[in-house]
């Protein structure tokens, strides 16, 4: 529902104008310092709502204040949203703070407004957008899948009714900010049988359905669950009465909308983990600093178990981070190949997610029972991602869009020679419009993978680094290889039953073998700073080796020094741990 506008301090006038990095800044001033006593949007008051279990209202005024609303709404339609990698740089000081806040207050009202500015009428898009602008958010009720949780269980049925309308019927359990949304996108089965016309998608007004035939229901939420204060409620419609007019595109074109609008939303959520996993690191960085006094103002060569977890942390973020930023840039630069890459980066959340923030817990040790503070965040973070990414419902959802377009890329793609556009490397470099109307179900190609091979070609660097990554990469060209040769041997899925195991386990490789590209790739395409230093990249195609069961050999000893000078020298300043290393609030 509709909320007032909270008033705030004028800031600067160098935060104020329009580009990407300004705002981002802006953002991440107004936001404060979060460990800061008082600040509404601090740890301390959040943790105070989380434990409520209602949305963090001070914080929320803050972003009301901001005007967070106007970056969900595209430029033509009175927002400033024109990039996918612009609303996660944006929204990444949020999600640093609170996964759920992000979440709630942000990403599930653009999900859902993606389907309308992807498919929706020239009057749909026009009418969400003034209520976006106005204070609205907007909600979504996702289609079933087969590997499901609440949060994407339930099925929901339209069917032809009497006159110009249609009948819906259905239950779906958790509808995130459903109790507050002035818009609610809802996919649903039609009488069609299974195939491309089997779904459709509605754009409703949950104050105008009918009080008998419409009913958001409230669920109990556990304490100590995730989310807490977005998921209580769903919704229940028994032969509800829907007007035509609320049909998002052609009848039975849901399916295409949802997939469409699942490249974009897929991957935001997984650059969104990035945010929390700074946060877990920087709170175990503070706990070394601690045990070590002055680790902070130089870097000891330290082999000791807590600072390998601390590099080990920060490269693993980078190179989720290399990947989730590229695919963020082909939405706009390679959009036939965004679906796969998508995919690919949500199929490698979990382990990255779970992998990091256990090892950070290791530097914590005992202090990981706290409840207050940045390690009261670190233990919130640690319920809010998984259920944020759906966990295996996630996972298997990226699965299944990854198998059957592995045939075709072996063929067409992998080990081809010409290497992507150097423009998606480039982070935060110039983008072309956002293809709304444009972005294509399935693809089918993939120039990411090419830049392994031509990295590998190249000559054999200047260092011992430098040579050790170019021999990394030469490994990850002979996975690909290998890959390749195991996909066109092994007999297709049947269709319309589950992968087999192996099927799926070729799908993990190539989404490990695609983050090496991206690292590759972002590494081969910086010139001055941290970026540029092949230890990191080399690190981190290490560590995907070994996560591939390859036996590379081992990275120069100079390597972990110089990520672990860059781990203390970030949080000293303090800079963010993303690829944009951008300057903090605390």
């Amino acid at each position: 529902m509709r909320r007032p506008r909270a008033t705030g301090a004028t800031l600067p006038a160098s935060l104020l104008d329009d580009s990407v990095p300004s705002r981002a800044a802006r953002a991440e001033a107004v936001l404060g310092d979060p460990a800061a006593p008082g600040n509404p949007a601090g740890y301390q008051a959040l943790l105070a709502a989380d434990r409520s279990a209602v949305p963090p209202a001070e914080a929320e005024a803050v972003l009301d204040d901001f005007g967070l609303d106007a970056e969900f709404v595209p430029r033509e339609l009175g927002g400033r949203f024109d990039s996918a990698e612009g609303l996660l740089r944006v929204l990444r000081p949020v999600f640093r703070r609170d996964t759920a806040l992000g979440l709630g207050y942000g990403l599930t009202t653009f999900t859902a407004a993606s389907a309308v500015w992807l498919s929706g009428s020239t009057e749909q898009r026009s009418d969400l957008a003034r209520r976006i602008l106005s204070g609205s958010k907007a909600a979504v009720a996702t289609y079933e899948t087969a590997h499901t949780n609440d949060h994407v269980h339930g099925r929901i049925s339209a069917v032809p009714g009497p006159g110009d309308t249609l009948t819906v019927t259905g239950l779906k359990p958790v509808v995130i900010n459903l109790g507050r949304a002035d818009a609610l996108v809802l996919f649903c089965r039609t009488s069609a049988p299974h195939g491309g016309g089997s779904h459709c998608a509605l754009l409703l007004d949950p104050c105008r359905l009918s009080d008998t035939r419409y009913r958001a229901i409230v669920r109990s939420v556990p304490e100590g669950s995730g989310l807490r204060a977005y998921v209580g409620s769903g919704v229940w419609l028994d032969d509800c009465p829907v007007s035509r007019d609320a049909l998002l595109g052609q009848p039975g074109t849901g399916m295409a909308t949802a997939l469409r609008t699942a490249h974009v939303s897929r991957v935001l959520t997984a650059a969104f983990m990035v945010a929390a996993l700074d946060t877990a690191l920087r709170t175990a960085v503070q706990a070394y600093c601690a045990e070590k006094p002055g680790a902070a103002r130089k870097a000891p060569n330290d082999s000791g178990s807590a600072a390998r977890a601390l590099i080990g942390a920060l490269v693993d973020l980078l190179l989720y981070d290399s990947l989730a930023v590229t695919t963020a840039r082909a939405l706009q630069l390679r959009p036939a190949e965004a679906g796969v890459h998508a995919a690919a980066v949500t199929s490698l959340t979990p382990t990255i997610f779970t992998d990091t923030m256990y090892g950070l817990a290791t530097v914590l040790g005992a202090r990981t029972h706290a409840d207050e503070g940045a390690v009261g965040a670190f233990r919130k973070h640690l319920r809010d991602v998984p259920l944020m990414t759906l966990g295996h419902a996630g996972t298997a959802a990226a699965r299944s869009t990854l198998i059957p377009q592995l045939r075709r890329l072996a063929r067409a793609s992998w080990g081809g020679w010409q290497e992507a556009p150097c423009g998606l490397f480039r982070p935060g470099a110039a983008l072309p419009p956002f293809p709304y109307g444009e972005l294509p179900l399935a693809g089918g190609a993939d120039s990411l993978s090419g830049t392994i091979t031509v990295t590998a070609a190249a000559p054999h660097g200047r260092d011992p680094v430098e040579r050790n990554l170019r021999a990394l990469a030469e490994h990850m060209a002979n996975e690909l290889r290998d890959l390749r040769t195991r996909v066109l041997a092994l007999p297709l899925p049947t269709p319309g039953s589950e992968a087999s195991p192996a099927w799926c386990a070729l799908a993990d490789r190539y989404a490990w073998v695609l983050a090496a590209a991206a690292v590759l790739g972002v590494w081969r395409h910086q010139r001055t700073g941290f970026l540029a230093d092949p230890a990191w990249a080399t690190l981190a195609l290490h560590r995907i080796a070994r996560r591939l069961g390859l036996r590379p050999m081992d990275p120069p000893p100079e390597c972990a020094p110089r990520i672990h000078q860059e781990v203390l020298a970030r949080f000293t300043e303090p800079r963010g741990y993303d690829l944009y290393a951008t300057p903090l609030a605390g």
